[in-house]
């Protein structure tokens, strides 16, 4: 699943924990649903994050590398 959709899958699952309207195993299951999602989209995050820091170019054409905050 992509980024974007493992975060719209996030939003709804938040969504249907905030209602009233699930029993405990209902809200459980999605619950680890929600933290494995998590987990994936921050490895993702991490790894375009690294991705940013190995390779810049700057305005002069020559590549750096340089931090993400850089």
């Amino acid at each position: 699943m992509s980024f974007e959709k493992n975060l719209d899958r996030l939003d709804k699952i938040v969504s249907q924990l905030e209602g009233d309207r699930l029993d405990l195993n209902a809200s459980l299951a999605l619950f680890e649903e929600g933290v494995e999602l998590l987990r994936k989209a921050s490895l993702e995050l991490n790894e375009t994050e690294s991705k940013v820091k190995e390779l810049v170019e700057r305005a002069d054409g020559v590549l750096e590398l340089r931090d993400f905050a850089g």
